[in-house]
């Protein structure tokens, strides 16, 4: 898979990056919305992992701008958050939302947390 990795800090950026290209995906990395919104254009990922909490447009308002252009309207996001109490499963369902991940990630469980929340995705 062509996994969009969305986040801001640069810690756990490259950790979710290396995790996901050790199991065998593609990964490309990005600190904000706005970056985001440009490699979204040009690379047309499989799937987005989002971190909800990023500076300036923040991870919801993103996704209803991917899901809102036709071109990219299709792609799967996943949600991460370390605020589930803030970031409702509803209001990101809402939002346009696939699935979503409680932080702090496991790393041992994070590609098959992906491939699972992909599975139930709806059609």
């Amino acid at each position: 898979m062509r996994i969009l990795v969305i986040e801001d800090d640069p810690t756990d950026r490259k950790l979710m990056g290396e995790v996901l290209r050790i199991s065998g995906h593609v990964v490309r990395e990005r600190a904000s919305a706005e970056d985001a919104l440009e490699a979204i254009a040009i690379e047309q990922p499989d799937v987005i992992l989002l971190d909800l909490r990023l500076p300036g447009m923040d991870g919801l308002a993103l996704t209803r701008r991917i899901r809102a252009t036709a071109a990219t309207s299709g792609i799967p996001i996943v949600a991460v958050t370390a605020y589930p109490e803030r970031y409702r499963r509803e209001d990101l369902l809402a939002a346009g939302c696939d699935a979503s991940i409680i932080k702090p990630i496991d790393t041992r469980a994070l590609a098959g947390q992906l491939e699972d929340a992909m599975e139930k995705r709806p059609q």
